[in-house]
Parts: C-alpha cells; structure tokens; sequence
C-alpha cells in the first residue's frame, strides 16, 4: 500500500495504523538512533581511554572508578529537573540543548590533568546530558502507541549497541592509530571523536524534529487522528497525573527499583568488559576493542528479537525477567573464567545478550502507568533512581580489584543482584504493570 504523501488527499479508509506509524519511524528514529549513538559512546568511551588515561596520568583504579561515576552523580541531579524543563519548553529545542552542552564538555576531556579535573569534568558531562535519554523515551511515548513501542525501543537501543559493535573497534584504532598525532594522546582525540560530532546532531534536531503530532506537516490529518487515536486508547485506563502522583502509583519505585539492579550490571559490562577482556587475552587496544564489540552484537540481536516477541505477546515483565536470568549467569562464568579468553567470551556473549536487551524491554512499562508531565517526570525520575547503580557498579568493582587483585567477587554479586530483579519481574508486580499492551 502507498502511504499518502505530505499535501496529499488521503481517505481516512487508506490509512492503516502499520503504515502510519512506519512512516513515523522512517521520519523520527534515523536521527535519534545516531544521537543515541553517540550519548552511549559518551558513557563507555572512558572505559576505553582507560588504559592511556591511567597510564599518562598515574590514576589508580579507584580513582578511575571514581571519576566514571562522577558522570552519573551529576546526571542523577540533575535528571530530573531537566525533563520536567523539556516538558514545558518542547522536546526538540531542550534535546538539541542537551546535546550541543554535551558534545562541547566532553571534547573537553582533552585537558584533564588531575584526579579533579578528572572528577569535575565527568560531573559537568553528566550535568549536561541530563534529561536526555529519559527525554528521547518520553518523546517516543507522544508519537507512538503502545502495541509498538517494543519494537520501537529496541531499535532506539540497537544505537546503544552499536555504540558498542561500532565504538569499540573505532575507539582501539583511535587510540592506537592517532597517539601522538598533533601532540595530542590517542584518549585526547578519543574524547574530541565523541563530542564534536554531538554540535552538528544538536543542530539537525532543531531542524528535523517536531514536538507534537499535530505539528508534523509531513503527516496528512486522517495519520494524525489515527495516532492520536490509538495513543489516547492505550493511556484511557492511565490517566493525567503530576510527578507526585506518578510517584503514588502501585508500582513505581518498585520499577525504579528493578532499573537500578539492572543498572549495576549494565555498567558492570560497560566500564569493565574491556578490562577484563585486556586482563586475559594480554592484547594491545586495537584487538581489545574488536573483541569488546562482540557483546554488544549479541545484545543487538537479543534487542531487535525480544522487542518483536515482547510486542506480539505483550507480556512484558517476563521478557524482561528471562534477559536478567541470562544476564545472570554470564556474570557467573565471566567469574568463573575470568582468566581464560575464550570461555570468557562466551560468558560477555551470553551477558550482552541479556543486560543490553532487557533495558528497551524494561522502559515498555513506566509509560502503563503515567502520561503527561507525570510520564515527563516519573520517567527522569525512575532512569534516576537506575543510574545510581552507575555509580554502585564502577566503584565497587574497582574497589574489589584493587583490594583483592582479581574482579571475579564483584561479578558474582552483580549475577546475585541481576537475579533478584527477575524475581521482582515476576512475582512482585501490581496488575497495572502485568497489563498486556497488546494492540485491540
């Protein structure tokens, strides 16, 4: 079926919900993919730059710890506030904010010196970013209904994962290839790769992004009052709540909850994959980053499938409760063969599969319980209460490593806590969140 163009007479009786919601797609998710992209790049390329930064600078593990989660305690201040801004002054110019303050403090990096400097700069990046990844979220929640978001999630966190498949391998060529070059250390244009490009992407959204259905020119009047229609019929048993209120739902912190455990084994694999990779293959940067895309391919895969299998059924918690089950047990054999390259493999492989898949599956479910600024809030809010463990994960597994010489208790104790929020998923969730979102 040709769906109507922009100018267009179209017959409400042409237009099918598949059709209108793939153009909005083809229109919206292009461009938020790749800023995605990059806003995970920003989070894992100081993994990466580890190695050189400790190395030039003398930083001990905790320090480093310290300072990759010096971005999350700016972030989780200002979170918040942030998307209840973007709330009231429109998505689009509050994204393109985020991203153009983002891109400028993360180039930088380039002139860290100290251990404080290290620390303050990683707070103001965090600062900066605030708001963006619960924002994008929230966005996807005006523009499409629930029987697709999925779906529509996944493909927003396949950028994560591509952050991964793509940033690695980039990153390792990077610091191997430019070291020096300019007078510059390969973690100096590390930093620049990840933050200029953010200006040009800043601006692109001011241009290609709109705040509202009814704003979208490239959409006929029968496309807008269908997906108006649909999404009014989805949130008809949610109703209009304040941030308060939305806090109020049965529910809500538990899933605040579940985020943060899921959260520490998230940053568990993001800051230290490539050091446990390093640790038992002996290999220079470049080899490492290769290796460290393959997690991120399985998780790609795991995202895309379960986003498709979780939208046909509507089950969500489930889908989300078996990815933290796997996720579990590859932290267990990555304790387990923490010194042996390729049964560790293995365990990132089946680690990636469950941690990077079950974080689109999860953010299916705060939108079953608020719309509106509750939504704009509650999601901030609970992405809040779920970064804390980015600070939990990085500083104590460093501390672990230092204190004990080897990462292997730490990855216990994340497997132990992944298990937990699967058995939260599945026998502790109120009858609004069990809800399926299958479509009518």
């Amino acid at each position: 079926m040709t769906i109507a163009v922009t100018g267009a007479v179209a017959r409400p009786e042409d237009v099918t919900e598949a059709g209108t919601v793939r153009k909005v797609a083809w229109r919206l998710m292009p461009l938020i993919m790749v800023c995605y992209l990059f806003a995970f790049f920003d989070r894992i390329n100081i993994s990466f730059a580890k190695f050189q930064l400790q190395s030039e600078l003398g930083f001990s593990n905790v320090a480093y710890g310290l300072g990759a989660s010096m971005f999350v305690v700016g972030y989780v201040i200002f979170e918040v506030p942030s998307n209840l801004f973007l709330y009231r002054v429109g998505a689009r110019r509050w994204i393109a904010r985020i991203m153009i303050s983002w891109g400028i403090a993360t180039a930088l990096m380039i002139f860290i010196r100290t251990e404080w400097h290290f620390y303050v700069l990683r707070f103001v990046i965090g600062a900066m970013e605030a708001g963006f990844a619960p924002g994008i979220l929230y966005y996807l929640t005006l523009w499409f209904p629930a029987s697709h978001r999925g779906r529509i999630t996944a493909f927003l966190f396949v950028a994560s994962a591509f952050s991964g498949i793509l940033g690695a391998p980039v990153a390792g060529l990077i610091l191997g290839g430019l070291n020096g070059v300019a007078g510059l250390a390969g973690w100096q244009w590390l930093f620049l790769a990840g933050g200029l490009p953010c200006l040009v992407l800043g601006a692109l959204v001011l241009m290609r992004l709109d705040d509202r259905i009814a704003d979208a020119r490239w959409l006929t009047e029968p496309e807008k009052d269908l997906l108006t229609d649909r999404i009014a019929h989805h949130n008809r048993e949610i109703g209009d709540h304040s941030l308060l209120g939305a806090i109020r739902q049965p529910g809500f912190l538990l899933i605040g909850l579940i985020y943060f455990l899921l959260q520490i084994g998230s940053y568990g694999l993001n800051f230290w994959g490539p050091d446990l990779i390093k640790t038992a293959s002996g290999s220079g940067a470049a080899y490492v980053g290769f290796l460290t895309a393959i997690p991120y391919i399985c998780g790609a895969i795991s995202m895309v499938v379960v986003g498709r299998l979780s939208d046909a059924s509507g089950e969500r918690p489930k889908f989300v409760a078996g990815l933290a089950v796997a996720a579990a047990l590859g932290f267990f054999t990555a304790g387990l063969f923490d010194r042996q390259i390729v049964p560790l493999m293995v365990a990132l492989a089946l680690l990636g599969a469950g941690i990077v898949a079950s974080i689109p599956t999860f953010w299916t479910l705060p939108a079953k319980l608020v719309t509106g600024v509750g939504a704009a809030g509650g999601i901030a809010l609970i992405n809040t209460l779920g970064q804390l463990g980015g600070i939990v994960s990085p500083v104590m597994v460093g501390w672990v490593k230092d204190l004990t010489g080897s990462t292997t208790p730490a990855l216990y104790v994340i497997g132990t806590l992944c298990l937990v929020a699967a058995a939260l998923l599945l026998f502790a969730m109120p009858a609004s969140l069990r809800r399926s979102d299958r479509g009518p």
